[in-house]
């Protein structure tokens, strides 16, 4: 799954490696260290600018919520559920299908953070056995330093108790789209610790290579066999991962500590 991630490039980076051609300076993030559901985030998609003469799309990057509300919801509540859609389904699950046709995104990241504890630890938990204990948190990246680019889907809904011309009458919210975890050696493995992206957790962003940008953010795409051809997971040994403060698991917590590798677990924590 992706519940938490970083992302602390701003506009001027992100243009240069997305080919950005549209942004609003009123749009600009801080750096966030510690990205967590209903946050407003940075996406990358492809769309006609509006009251523009031509229908041509154009590559924007643009602040999206965190958390997909179908515009066919009557309510918002339901967003921070939906932060995550499985490439294995998305394609017909009612909440996203739409989406997936004509909306798809890629939401950068620095990586994402994942929780682990030991497999017998996990046994345990689940027959009431043993009390809960803390578990480790694990920063995930591309080992060579490049953004990660989370393949995303994008969703409008409107809110019918404001009036049209309100600031907040419309909602542009945002799903990363999860595959199985890699079971190939990572191309950085901790010293101690998982040595596969699936030791750590089942689940994880579906991450896009450059060579599928395109193909992605293109709004002209709709076969849903043509796309499903695209969340084919990317090529292994790209990825490492590292043990990183448990501060991370409290929200509240932001800055650029949070990332700092540290030489093996927290005392008192599991893997």
């Amino acid at each position: 799954m992706c519940g938490r991630y970083a992302a602390s490039r701003g506009p001027e980076d992100l243009a240069g490696v997305f080919e950005i051609e549209k942004w609003e300076p009123e749009e600009v993030l801080a750096p966030d260290y510690n990205v967590a559901p209903t946050k407003e985030v940075y996406a990358v998609l492809d769309r006609p600018l509006k009251d523009a003469d031509s229908p041509k799309p154009v590559r924007q990057l643009r602040k999206l919520k965190w958390g997909l509300v179908p515009s066919w919801s009557k309510t918002p509540e339901g967003g921070a559920r939906m932060i995550n859609a499985r490439a294995e389904t998305v394609h017909e699950k009612p909440s996203y299908r739409r989406a997936f046709s004509t909306r798809r995104c890629i939401i950068p990241a620095d990586g994402y953070y994942e929780w682990v504890t030991a497999k017998d630890e996990r046994e345990l938990e689940v027959e009431g056995k043993k009390k809960r204990q803390r578990k480790q948190p694990y920063f995930v990246l591309p080992a060579d330093g490049s953004v990660f680019a989370m393949a995303g889907l994008y969703e409008f809904w409107r809110d019918r108790t404001l009036p049209d011309d309100h600031p907040l009458a419309w909602w542009v919210t945002c799903s990363v789209i999860t595959t199985e975890a890699e079971t190939t050696p990572l191309a950085v493995s901790p010293a101690e610790g998982p040595h596969t992206l699936a030791e750590i957790h089942p689940r994880m962003p579906l991450m896009l290579t450059p060579d599928r940008w395109d193909s992605w953010l293109d709004p002209a795409r709709t076969d849903p066999d043509e796309l499903r051809e695209l969340l084919a997971p990317p090529p292994t040994g790209l990825m490492r991962a590292y043990p990183v403060s448990t501060a991370v698991s409290n929200v509240r917590n932001n800055g650029p500590e949070l990332l700092t590798e540290l030489e093996g677990p927290e005392e008192g924590t599991l893997f």
